[in-house]
């Protein structure tokens, strides 16, 4: 068995160095009907067929098992210029959607307006991974919106050309 002594802060600092989207996580609460949320760097493509994504959500969240309750959720890519969305849906706020702008998806799910693309999911796997869960969900329905999606690199965010012009 492999032991690790990686640091964990020089561990952070060299994964910071690949650039991530940013992408909220939404549903709908079933005990309150109220909109939930938080975001996410780790979303990703999985599988063409079925049409499946993933990502990875710490053990520590307080708002995953509230999204994850709902069975299914939108996953907004953020655009360029939503910073305050961001940083809204990564609060410890009560009502995180106090100011985001918002409509229901195709499965009632909140899809943040102006974001970059939206995909709508349901929650088929999780998996364990270390301090974190992987999660699967499959595809039910997509759209793309417009503009650059807002990018996380070495603690920074911004949109892509913002991020290569520094």
């Amino acid at each position: 068995m492999l032991t690790s002594t990686i640091d964990q802060a020089h561990y952070r600092t060299v994964m910071g160095h690949l650039p991530t989207g940013v992408v909220a996580l939404s549903g709908i609460t079933p005990d309150t009907d109220h909109p939930c949320g938080l975001v996410v760097g780790t979303f990703q493509s999985l599988s063409l067929d079925p049409p499946l994504v993933s990502f990875s959500v710490a053990h520590t969240s307080t708002s995953w098992p509230k999204v994850r309750a709902a069975g299914q959720l939108c996953a907004s890519i953020l655009a360029a210029g939503q910073e305050p969305i961001c940083r809204a849906l990564s609060s410890k706020q009560p009502d995180k959607f106090a100011d985001i702008d918002w409509t229901p998806s195709q499965t009632g799910s909140p899809r943040i307006t102006g974001a970059h693309a939206y995909i709508d999911c349901h929650i088929t796997h999780e998996l364990d991974g270390g301090d974190h869960t992987i999660v699967i969900a499959r595809v039910l329905h997509m759209d793309t919106g417009h503009g650059e999606p807002l990018v996380f690199h070495q603690g920074r965010l911004g949109g892509i050309r913002q991020l290569t012009a520094a």
